[in-house]
């Protein structure tokens, strides 16, 4: 058995993805960010980072581990799936991973703050972030229109894109214009593991109403 904890934001959902997809077994511990339940000594037992997501994995002495790049990694291997098929395979994998965690994921982050969560809009800001954002769209749309999945094959590279495109209209960018990201965005939308994960955790208005039952088993 797998604890996740975790809230609805694009990166905790990336592990939901992961584990639904893989079919593995896991408890759900939804963290209240808005009460500051990531701050509390008793998640920084787990996360001294004060960050969602984390798992510990009880099949395996009780690991600990955090970062979401860092879980889906040890997912695959523990599954067998979603990670290539040979050291090339892989290492495509692990390249559009890293582009989503240390450019697609941070860009986003910073569009969603100025556009939609800033009290004062700052219109140089917006406009840096949104370009950005744009830009990384057109090179995930020109790698899209050379193959159906991210990396050639569906794997956890896309589970980790999802999330952060699925947020674009937040975020104040359209993806209209993307014509092979719209095909991919489309595809993985309509995967019923990809479905359901993304109401786990549910949002944040839904988190509310389920407060008293945070603890979830999911088969």
């Amino acid at each position: 058995m797998i604890d996740l904890y975790t809230a609805p934001t694009p990166n905790g959902y990336k592990i939901s993805i992961a584990l639904e997809e893989m079919g593995l077994e896991y408890q759900l511990h939804i963290v209240d960010l808005s009460a500051q339940e990531q701050h509390t000594d008793k998640y920084l037992k787990i996360n001294p980072n004060g960050k969602i997501p984390a798992i510990v994995d009880h099949d395996n002495a009780g690991f600990i581990l955090v970062e979401s790049g860092a879980i889906l990694v040890y997912l695959a291997e523990k599954s067998g799936r979603y990670y290539g098929k040979n050291t090339q395979s892989r290492h495509l994998v692990l390249q559009w991973l890293m582009f989503q965690m240390s450019a697609l994921g941070p860009m986003m982050g910073q569009a969603n703050v100025f556009f939609r969560y800033m009290e004062e809009k700052i219109p140089l800001a917006i406009d840096r972030y949104h370009n950005e954002v744009k830009r990384l769209f057109r090179v995930m749309d020109k790698q899209l229109a050379k193959t159906r999945f991210i990396a050639g094959e569906y794997s956890i590279a896309d589970m980790a894109c999802y999330p952060w495109v699925s947020i674009h209209d937040w975020a104040g960018v359209s993806i209209d214009q993307y014509t092979h990201l719209q095909g991919w965005y489309k595809r993985l939308a309509e995967r019923p593991a990809i479905t359901k994960a993304m109401q786990i955790p549910p949002s944040i208005d839904s988190a509310k109403i389920v407060k008293t039952a945070r603890n979830i088993i999911i088969r």
